[in-house]
């Protein structure tokens, strides 16, 4: 039956209906975004909180328990760790 409609639609001088795997493809594609935006703005953050690290005194980094060597060795850490 699939055909038969396909040729009214021809017939009609309608464009063919897209197959069905490409609402699923553009959905898979559409999480996959979101996913992607999301890695991105929270490896965004961690950079800004190991900027803001650096920026503490040395009293401020004593007071949360850092020395300010284990501020720069966070600081150093590859964006992905």
């Amino acid at each position: 039956m699939r055909t038969d409609h396909a040729v009214a639609q021809r017939l009609a001088g309608q464009p063919p209906a897209p197959p069905a795997r490409t609402e699923t493809s553009l959905q898979a594609l559409h999480a996959q975004c979101i996913a992607a935006a999301r890695w991105i703005a929270s490896q965004m953050e961690k950079r800004r909180s190991r900027l803001a690290l650096l920026e503490m005194t040395d009293e401020q980094l004593k007071d949360i328990g850092l020395s300010r060597a284990q501020a720069y060795s966070e600081f150093r850490r590859r964006p992905w760790d």
